[in-house]
């Protein structure tokens, strides 16, 4: 049985390593800022910018408002997982979230705006 264990761990290591080698190439790792407030936010946030085509990883930190995300930089770029997010109801450094996305968030997610 440890046998067994072993051997498929090995093939996940494996298969792992083997499809993160083909897009190593391509991939960037950013971190920006993106205003939010809890859990709600961070799914929604999230899913905002794992729909954008050639985004690997987005996760986002509730306590520090920092998205650390991977991406296929010949499919996808910061500027467009900023807008996608923006779309949503939510501030970036590059977009400000949508005015009517905003208002439909619950009212746990309307974080502080900055005013301009």
């Amino acid at each position: 049985m440890k046998n067994l264990k072993s051997i498929v761990c090995a093939l996940l290591v494996g298969i792992t390593f083997s499809a993160c080698g083909q897009t190593t190439k391509n991939a960037k790792t950013e971190t920006f800022k993106v205003w939010g407030n809890c859990g709600m936010c961070k799914k929604t946030i999230e899913k905002a910018a794992n729909n954008v085509k050639g985004v690997g990883t987005a996760v986002w930190d509730e306590d520090k408002k920092t998205m650390n995300l991977t991406y296929d930089s010949t499919l996808t770029n910061v500027a467009t997982v900023q807008k996608a997010i923006a779309a949503v109801g939510y501030d970036t450094p590059l977009a400000k979230g949508d005015d009517k996305a905003y208002a439909n968030l619950s009212e746990c997610c309307q974080y502080d705006r900055k005013k301009e």
